[in-house]
């Protein structure tokens, strides 16, 4: 998907998002996230997928200017993380979506207007309606996609240049996510507004966002444009009687080659690689989806991080998509 709808233009179009250097937090001796460094461009939608306990919501946390960094930086389109200026362009949602049951949905928007200076009533009431969701009704009598509505609404009506979402549709149907999505991303493309959104819906992934970045075992793995990731990897298939053990224990064939994942059945081998060059032997040659890359990446640990030039922060060294 693209940041744009329909050929609206992008708001602060050209800027960067979000920035983190270094950023780090360790919680007593345990660092939970450790020297990640990347850059989101303004006006992308950017998955951010790790396993459990990699550090996603605690990075989420950081930006909102919710938890200080142990170590390194973060900031919100050139303004530092938790700052007043960027807490007023950024709107937060995390997982647990907190709302006060006793209100009504018109109380709970009401509340949303007298919290931020710059709210939009229009666009946070227009966003409830269009969900079929009673402004009378209380919220603790809410389905779980209707909260989740209100709960979206309040966030767009903060009018922020930088959503950040913390597994926001992991308790809803397929159906009622599909309809959600549909209507976040009409919201967020007419309106040039970026989003960080943390999923584990892996498979989702390439229907909702045009950015990635991948943190596993505290660290990033992967960080850029999605269709600059996919372009650099090839899926390898080969009969597995053909396959023979090269050195280091890979496949023969792929000796230069940045091999991400291998593995295999009595019928066929497979393998994701950045290719080196081009690629010799039995080896049939497919672009990978996203979900193969994701998978593999979360699977492997041992492989070099990949930062496409779009998240490359300036001055710091990194292996660059080419």
């Amino acid at each position: 998907m693209s940041g744009t709808a329909g050929g609206v233009a992008v708001r602060n179009e050209g800027l960067t998002a979000l920035e983190v250097r270094g950023l780090g937090r360790r919680y007593g001796r345990r660092w939970v996230l450790r020297d990640v460094t990347a850059r989101l461009p303004a006006g992308r939608v950017c998955g951010l997928v790790g396993p459990n306990g990699a550090g996603k919501t605690t990075m989420l946390e950081v930006v909102a200017g919710l938890r200080e960094a142990s170590a390194g930086e973060a900031t919100v389109f050139g303004e530092p993380a938790g700052g007043a200026e960027a807490r007023r362009r950024v709107a937060f949602l995390p997982q647990e979506k907190p709302l006060f049951a006793r209100f009504t949905v018109a109380e709970t928007l009401r509340l949303g207007r007298e919290l931020n200076p710059h709210w939009d009533q229009e666009l946070a009431e227009g966003f409830v309606r269009a969900g079929s969701v009673p402004l009378d009704a209380r919220v603790g009598r809410l389905s779980g996609g209707q909260r989740t509505r209100v709960a979206l609404a309040v966030a767009l009506g903060k009018r922020p240049d930088l959503i950040l979402l913390d597994e926001p549709l992991a308790d809803l149907d397929p159906l009622v996510r599909r309809q959600t999505v549909a209507a976040l991303l009409g919201e967020v493309a007419e309106r040039g507004i970026t989003v960080l959104l943390s999923s584990h819906l892996v498979a989702e992934l390439d229907t909702l966002c045009d950015y990635l970045l991948l943190v596993a075992e505290g660290g990033l793995r992967l960080a850029g444009d999605v269709d600059e990731i996919i372009s650099v990897h090839r899926q390898l298939t080969a009969p597995t009687d053909r396959v023979r053990t090269g050195p280091g224990g890979l496949p023969a064939g792929l000796e230069h080659h940045t091999v991400v994942e291998t593995h295999g059945d009595a019928r066929y081998t497979t393998a994701l690689v950045r290719p080196g060059g081009p690629v010799d032997g039995c080896w049939e040659s497919a672009a990978p989806t996203l979900e193969e890359v994701v998978l593999a990446y979360l699977a492997q640990s041992g492989t070099a991080p990949l930062i496409s030039p779009h998240s490359h922060v300036p001055g710091v060294a990194a292996e660059v998509a080419k």
